[in-house]
């Protein structure tokens, strides 16, 4: 594939990954990325024929922009647990600061069909990092470096602590936020918070 027509798959992704988060995948049609990308529907379809191949498209890019680092981070087991944390979450407010309704997004499509969304993070080989992630916290709690702790909690107890401030973002600027401060102020007030709690549940 040529440049120009990678630059024209890139301005397609990028454009149904803004219809799709802000309307779902049941509510969006190609019609609607197509005219987000300012192109007719036969160039679409050129690139990508059906709205799930687009979709996969969309989500594999979103989450391939950061869990493979995510996944280098919690492999150095060497690097203190807080140190881990740390870059973890700064990769995760990164990505959320850019996207502040991608939580949102997911939650909405797990609910709909949480089928094709696993099917499509086989397809899309995704599974090998949560597998890998999990194995090697479960391997540093064998060890003994991190409490035993079910991977379940873990999960529920970090995407918790981390989502909760987008999924609640208007809400946290209606009754929260002072006239000087912003909602990015509250985020770096809240990480120290994020890194305590985990490191409370899983440091020995």
């Amino acid at each position: 594939m040529n440049s120009q027509s990678n630059d024209m798959e890139s301005r397609i992704i990028k454009a149904a990954e803004s219809v799709f988060i802000e309307k779902g995948f049941s509510e969006t049609s190609m019609s609607d990325i197509a005219a987000k990308a300012g192109i007719n529907r036969p160039v679409l379809h050129y690139y990508f024929r059906t709205k799930e191949k687009m979709f996969q498209a969309v989500f594999g890019n979103i989450v391939t922009s950061f869990i493979p680092h995510i996944h280098d981070i919690i492999l150095q087991n060497e690097m203190p647990l807080q140190e881990r944390l740390d870059r973890i979450v700064d990769i995760y407010f990164g990505v959320l600061r850019e996207k502040p309704t991608l939580p949102l997004f997911i939650i909405r499509e797990m609910n709909r069909n949480m089928e094709y969304m696993n099917s499509t993070i086989t397809e899309l080989h995704l599974n090998q990092y949560v597998e890998k992630i999990s194995g090697a916290l479960l391997e540093e709690m064998k060890q003994g470096k991190m409490k035993t702790v079910p991977i379940q909690f873990v999960f529920f107890t970090f995407y918790g602590l981390l989502t909760t401030p987008f999924l609640a973002k208007h809400l946290a600027e209606s009754a929260f936020l002072k006239d000087k401060d912003t909602f990015d102020d509250m985020l770096k007030e809240w990480k120290p918070y994020i890194i305590k709690q985990m490191t409370c549940l899983l440091a020995e």
